[in-house]
């Protein structure tokens, strides 16, 4: 049976400390209208999100409701889960090992409760890549670790309103692209998107547009033959099995024609070619969603936000905006498992 809105747990790992993630969060929860679509709960520690509330001069009608253990969670409160309990000294703007252990316990702790279905989303606020490296966390950022620890294939999506954009690789460098396109590669990232745009967005007849890998799609092999050679035969034998998608399609033009509003998705072979149209076009109101995985994940469109942390200036509509993602697609598939599990079944006719 699927929930009611206030009863559906939203997980929050904290993110960088010295950068904005708290701040989008407090403002994001300043709207007591927030607790009727969800029950959030603040993987950090009670005592610091009160100084940073203070700091930041957060208005004094938020409150928290402490807790030791997820069994403690109150439905209509904001709730904190104590994470950690040693002292943490907040340096604004700083890149320090402290800030990037303690996001790192937020943030595994909260997968956990994913995992374990104690919490039914996860909204994740940012980090900084570099300072979450450690003997026991070696990953380039949220997706890679909830690829392992969860099932499914995951494929970052950025999402604005009817405007979505996948990537067939991400942070690998530029000079390794072509030789991590595969034909199996290319199948799997485009039969992922496919299945979220029908689970997660309700999208019965999905429509994919493919992108070049090349400039004006190697021109017929003056330019590079990996678009004749891997994406075409790829993406035929997709069509053929009944997937919608179409390319590849020349970047360079691509968005600023508008070509983009025909399409459910739009994939990129790689991440700058998705993400600066994407993020050009929706700076601000984007989210990062994890497609692909058993649980569901997302994140605002910004990075830690270092320059402004402290000041009180962030903007938190793009976090607020993962928030809504988040619960649609929790909403999204609660009614598509239902419409799925007892199938009517047709009874033949007497001849």
């Amino acid at each position: 049976m699927t929930k009611k809105a206030q009863n559906v747990i939203a997980g929050i790992s904290i993110g960088d400390l010295n950068g904005i993630g708290s701040e989008v969060i407090l403002k994001t929860f300043e709207d007591n209208r927030m607790l009727e679509m969800c029950t959030p709960v603040i993987f950090a520690n009670v005592k610091l999100l009160s100084f940073i509330k203070k700091t930041l001069n957060i208005t004094p009608e938020i409150n928290f409701h402490g807790i030791d253990s997820l069994e403690q969670l109150v439905p209509g409160k904001i709730n904190v889960l104590n994470v950690w309990r040693d002292p943490v000294n907040i340096n604004f703007g700083q890149n320090d090992e402290a800030a990037g252990r303690h996001a790192i316990q937020s943030f595994t702790a909260a997968t956990k409760a994913l995992k374990e279905k104690q919490i039914d989303v996860l909204i994740t606020a940012p980090i900084n890549k570099y300072n979450i490296q450690a003997e026991d966390f070696k990953f380039p950022g949220h997706t890679d670790y909830l690829n392992q620890e969860l099932d499914g294939d995951a494929l970052m999506l950025m999402v604005q309103d009817n405007l979505r954009v996948g990537l067939l690789t991400d942070h690998i460098p530029v000079n390794e692209v072509t030789a991590h396109l595969t034909e199996a590669l290319i199948r799997k990232k485009i039969i992922t998107i496919h299945k979220s745009l029908k689970q997660d967005f309700r999208i019965s007849k999905p429509k994919i547009a493919v992108l070049g890998v090349n400039p004006h799609c190697g021109d017929n092999g003056v330019i590079g033959t990996e678009d004749d050679k891997v994406l075409r035969p790829a993406l035929k034998k997709l069509y053929e099995d009944g997937v919608l998608v179409f390319g590849p399609y020349s970047a360079d033009s691509f968005f600023g024609s508008g070509q983009y509003e025909k399409y459910d998705a739009v994939i990129a072979a790689y991440h700058d070619q998705g993400l600066i149209p994407f993020k050009t076009l929706s700076f601000g109101k984007g989210v990062n969603y994890t497609a692909g995985l058993s649980g569901i994940r997302t994140s605002p469109d910004h990075g830690t936000g270092y320059e402004i942390a402290g000041k009180g200036q962030a903007d938190y509509n793009s976090f607020k905006e993962a928030v809504y993602l988040a619960l649609d697609v929790y909403q999204h598939r609660q009614e598509y498992a239902e419409l799925n599990s007892n199938p009517l079944k047709t009874k033949e006719k007497p001849l």
